[in-house]
């Protein structure tokens, strides 16, 4: 696999010019999460190109938000799946202040690194394998979803019923940091929302009549932020408060909007069972919890650390010292690692995810493209 990336890389340093043509393409089509009506250009770009690559292309209706795209083998089911998403989290008009181009070797541009990027390196290392005329091992699929930046929840369901299915997952969201660093451990991430009623009264009056909804409420904050354990890699945070009327009126109702990242499935379960069993310190209040760790952590599992072994191993012979890291966020690939070997990072290099700097190293994400391709060549 290692002599493949080597060959890999030299082609697809021949094709640097494609390659960032492409990626300039795929980010002058701007394809916003909640814009689904303008995702058409890029999605075409992207099956144009899986076509091109002789995988047979399939739409996959969203619902509210915009389709998906399916490249499979021709006749087969996938082995392995490439893993990337063309929704960005840039609002329609951005290319007018953020222009995509290229500046020596960074190319800037919305989305370049989160992660149009990743799916040209995706694209580029299944070219260069056709070009040298070796066959993945196993039969490769490529699924480009359409809302990932907003939690995936109409995509869920497709990404899980694959992960079921295939020997292993290269999600192609970018490396972690300018250093490049392989994600091998994602966090999982949760939301709740706790909301408290108590009793309003006059707060003049007959302040002793009422059970201040937000007192209570002052009470469970502290009890939520007590599970935080940096430790363990368990955060959790009250971001939003809401409550009350006005400020004479004791409190009848408040709530808060909790996020929650933890580090393991054991801690997920016992956040979420903590959180669940709060209770009222007045009797005359009462506490709804809703919410859950919707997003399970990528943990890094024996089949997950064998997969970036391989990875490290092809990176040394390319003359790229790979070293792996911890997110903090959630990818789709903290849903496939609960049922398949996934390895997460394998985009673009670069930094600015979400901020207006953004941009990836031409050349740095060229190698991971060698690299993907040494990876994709692996044996079942």
């Amino acid at each position: 696999m290692s002599a493949i990336a080597v060959d890999a890389l030299e082609i697809l340093r021949r094709r640097r010019a494609e390659f960032v043509e492409f990626v300039l393409a795929l980010a002058r089509a701007e394809s916003p999460s909640t814009a689904p009506a303008s995702q058409g250009e890029a999605r075409a770009l992207v099956e144009e190109a899986l076509g091109g690559l002789g995988l047979d292309v399939r739409r996959i209706a969203g619902v509210e938000y915009g389709d998906h795209v399916l490249g499979s083998p021709d006749g087969t089911d996938p082995g392995q799946l490439l893993l990337g998403h063309l929704d960005t989290v840039w609002p329609l008009g951005t290319l007018d202040t953020m222009p995509a181009e290229v500046d020596g070797d960074r190319l800037r541009g919305p989305g370049v690194f989160d992660m149009k990027g990743g799916l040209a390196v995706g694209v580029f290392a299944l070219r260069a394998l056709e070009e040298l005329a070796v066959s993945p091992a196993v039969p490769t699929g490529f699924l480009v979803t359409a809302e990932e930046e907003i939690g995936s929840p109409e995509s869920e369901p497709l990404i899980v019923d694959l992960a079921r299915r295939v020997k292993r997952v290269y999600v192609l969201e970018p490396a972690l940091g300018e250093t490049g660093r392989i994600k091998t451990r994602r966090k999982g991430v949760g939301h709740f929302r706790v909301t408290v009623t108590g009793v309003s009264s006059h707060a003049g009056l007959a302040p002793q009549a009422g059970a201040s909804a937000i007192s209570e409420l002052a009470r469970l904050i502290r009890s939520l932020t007590a599970l935080t354990d940096y430790e363990r890699g368990v955060t959790v945070n009250v971001g939003v408060i809401e409550g009350g009327t006005r400020a004479n009126v004791v409190a009848e109702r408040a709530t808060a909007e909790v996020d929650v990242r933890v580090r393991s499935v054991a801690d997920a379960r016992r956040v979420e069972s903590e959180i669940a069993a709060l209770t009222p310190s007045d009797e005359r209040t009462t506490i709804e919890v809703v919410g859950a760790v919707d997003r399970d952590p990528l943990e890094r599992t024996p089949r997950n650390q064998a997969l970036w072994e391989e990875a490290a191993a092809i990176g040394r012979a390319i003359g790229v010292e790979l070293t792996e890291g911890e997110s903090g966020g959630a990818s789709d690939g903290n849903f496939t690692s609960a049922y398949t070997a996934t390895l997460d990072g394998l985009g673009a290099v670069g930094d600015g995810a979400h901020a207006a700097h953004e941009f990836l190293y031409v050349d740095r994400t060229i190698e991971r493209a060698a690299i993907l391709a040494g990876l994709l060549a692996l044996p079942a």
